[in-house]
């Protein structure tokens, strides 16, 4: 009988247990379940008999659970068999401690022992199994905020408005960013960032492709090699007859069309001469031309340098020379004006062997050609000579390889947009073909030859005008074709983003020194110069030319410097910088104008450099405040010291010079100045008078200074305003 009330609360207490077990879970082995069970029983009374317990406990509970907690274990060990079975069994510690109320069992343990190993893995655990997988990887599409990528990186967004601001990078919380701003971020908090891209009708985001620059030049066979046109450029100094021969050549007025005689931009022209063509690059002799010049000597095969025979080799002339050296290029040297007076061929040749150009007739082998431009006379002569230098330079090409070609200039055309000279290297260029030059993009939707007439192609060695690009290029890129307009388009944004992102470079950091020059700098005026030309060749040259000015008093900072007319734009622009607008070899639109006029904007318009350069050298003279300097005019020795009734006035004797009553006036006492300001009075007698020459005597009262003393020397001087120098 004692039995029986024993029963009935274990009875009940197994079936509390019974809600704690959750379908699905995994309860703990019936081994291990049995010997808490047993161990309470045991404390209480006798025990019942351990199959009536377990018939009992399992008539209360389905046979699932068990069929569960096998394949659950099964599962797990499969899934997880490479971990550590201590990692896998809950840990023995609760084992060990009995359970504080006898009464109640120890319920039964959480499913710990079965979950997965990302969960077990503690914080604080030092195994090395536990590293993540392609960790700080941020994955966002285009466009997104300052808030998606605050939220994307676990920051607060001010933090990242902070973090551009360092690079001078204002933007709001709700403002778009671009990868390589966003790239930039992550990098700093030590993330990296991918962009991603969706495809069409796809909604799983990849990174974005990115295209592959442009192959090298692959040689063609030697079967597909034929003859080519040599590219010849003219190289010499300002005004030594270079445009004059060209147009002997071309039999066309161009040195006509150029402001004051030069040339100041690079034309490129093609001659054909007995059946055979050559092409011609006409290169300023001007000094700030040295790029243009550097640039013309790059892409020719020879270069034809012009000396005047009545003046000889000048400066630019020298660096010509060192141009078509540095560059390994053929040199014919055409020697101009020998119908002038004063013409002397050999002191032209004495000064070309000096040079180590050693001409044919001295024994050497620069080929010399005397011409006459203007009656005529040598110029078929010279033709000979370089279709000569180019038989024997052998130069080939192939018109079926990949286009390929070289910017000699560029500009904005109106109702054209951007345009550039092209010179062909190898292959054919033809309309529709997709391109890369530089970091622009484009297709080529129309060729001009150098008589002004649309063609369909052109070959190699041939010059023509591109129409179709996306921007402005630079003098002196490569234009090359691509398979497609997309991958054009493609690699130009790469390129764009790479300049872009070496512009977003850390900022220096302020130092003592830097500080001080800081502050000087702050102290120093500026002229602002909106700057536009008609071409890229000139702008650069001009730009160049006016760095080139030195000076510790002033600054000249270009707000602005582009390619085409003078526009609305940029008169808004000068009237907010409070800038002059500079114009070279371009026109003021009407609006412009009238803006201009309007806000008091001044306009310059020039057609030689020289004279812009010397204009702007006065503009930032004038800026400068007058220097200031002293004149000493006399001096004057106090006698005697005289009390009236308005103060003490001194008795002096003008020694040297004179004393004037408009003039400063300082007293030295032992040679040291103890005052220094203006007369209040100067008399001579009774009579207040302008000014004492020397030999006289007169009375002199300085300002509130009363302490004369006999020997004093009271000094005069006047203040002189010069014009200051840059």
């Amino acid at each position: 009988m004692s039995t029986k009330p024993t029963i009935k609360p274990t009875a009940k207490k197994t079936v509390q247990i019974k809600p704690k077990i959750r379908i699905g879970g995994t309860p703990k082995p019936p081994a291990e379940e049995a010997a808490p069970l047993k161990k309470a029983a045991a404390a209480e009374v006798v025990a019942p008999p351990p199959k009536k317990v377990a018939a009992a406990a399992l008539s209360l509970i389905d046979a699932r659970p068990k069929r569960a907690t096998r394949v659950a274990v099964e599962s797990t060990k499969k899934a997880f068999g490479h971990i550590p079975i201590s990692k896998i069994l809950a840990p023995e510690a609760p084992k060990a401690t009995p359970p504080p109320v006898v009464d109640e069992p120890a319920l039964p343990p959480e499913p710990v022992a079965l979950s997965t190993p990302d969960e077990e893995a503690s914080p604080n655990s030092t195994n090395a199994d536990a590293t993540p997988v392609n960790p700080k990887i941020i994955h966002l599409k285009t466009p997104f905020t300052v808030k998606d990528l605050a939220g994307a990186i676990g920051i607060p967004a001010f933090k990242v408005i902070g973090d551009l601001m360092d690079w001078n990078i204002f933007a709001s919380i709700n403002q778009n960013l671009e990868s390589d701003v966003a790239a930039k971020v992550c990098t700093k908090h030590d993330f990296i960032f991918e962009k991603e891209s969706r495809k069409t009708g796809g909604g799983v985001h990849k990174p974005a492709p990115t295209k592959a620059p442009p192959k090298p030049v692959e040689l063609p066979p030697s079967n597909e090699m034929q003859n080519r046109a040599p590219i010849v450029t003219f190289m010499g100094h300002v005004d030594h007859g270079k445009t004059t021969l060209m147009d002997a050549i071309r039999k066309t007025r161009v040195a006509a069309g150029e402001a004051g005689g030069i040339t100041q931009h690079i034309g490129a022209y093609s001659v054909t001469h007995k059946d055979h063509k050559i092409t011609f690059l006409d290169t300023p002799g001007h000094a700030a031309f040295t790029a243009m010049r550097a640039r013309g000597a790059s892409v020719t095969d020879i270069v034809v340098l012009v000396v005047a025979a009545d003046d000889g080799i000048m400066p630019q002339t020298t660096e010509a020379i060192n141009h078509a050296k540095a560059a390994k290029v053929a040199i014919i040297v055409a020697i101009t004006k020998i119908d002038t007076p004063g013409a002397n061929l050999d002191k032209v040749k004495g000064q070309l062997q000096e040079k180590g150009l050693v001409p044919e007739d001295w024994g050497g082998t620069i080929g010399v050609c005397p011409v006459a431009a203007l009656k005529g006379k040598g110029v078929d002569e010279l033709l000979e000579r370089i279709q000569l230098e180019a038989e024997l330079l052998e130069l080939k090409a192939s018109e079926h390889q990949s286009p390929r070609g070289s910017v000699i200039e560029a500009q904005v055309e109106q109702g054209r947009g951007p345009t550039a000279t092209i010179i062909v290297k190898s292959g054919t260029l033809k309309v529709g073909m997709p391109f890369i030059c530089g970091k622009f993009h484009g297709k080529v939707k129309s060729l001009i030859n150098d008589l002004g007439k649309p063609i369909k192609e052109a070959g190699p060695s041939t010059p023509c005008r591109v129409l179709g690009f996306s921007g402005l290029p630079y003098a002196g890129d490569e234009l090359v074709i691509l398979e497609s307009e997309r991958a054009a388009q493609a690699l130009g944004e790469e390129r764009v983003a790479e300049e872009r992102l070496g512009k977003l470079a850390t900022p220096q950091r302020a130092t003592l020194e830097s500080l001080f020059d800081t502050l000087k700098d702050g102290q120093k005026k500026k002229l602002n110069i909106v700057l536009k030309s008609d071409v890229q060749g000139s702008l650069e040259a001009i730009i160049n030319a006016l760095g080139e000015i030195q000076s510790k008093k002033i600054d000249l900072h270009f707000i602005h410097e582009a390619v085409g007319p003078i526009t609305e734009n940029d008169i808004l622009l000068a009237t907010a910088a409070h800038a002059v607008v500079v114009g070279f070899n371009v026109k003021t639109e009407s609006t412009a104008a009238n803006i201009a006029r309007r806000e008091g904007v001044q306009i310059k318009l020039f057609s030689i450099i020289y004279e812009l350069i010397d204009q702007v050298k006065e503009a930032m003279a004038g800026m400068l405040d007058p220097e200031t300097r002293e004149a000493v005019i006399g001096h004057a020795e106090v006698k005697k010291v005289f009390e009236l009734t308005k103060g003490l006035v001194a008795g002096c004797a003008v020694t040297d010079g004179r004393i004037a009553r408009s003039a400063r006036a300082r007293v030295l006492r032992g040679r040291q100045p103890i005052y220094d300001g203006g007369l209040a009075t100067l008399r001579r007698f009774q009579d207040d008078v302008k000014e004492v020459r020397s030999g006289l005597e007169c009375g002199i009262k300085l300002g509130d200074f009363n302490d004369y003393e006999p020997g004093d020397i009271i000094e005069c001087y006047t203040l002189e305003k010069l014009p200051q120098k840059l």
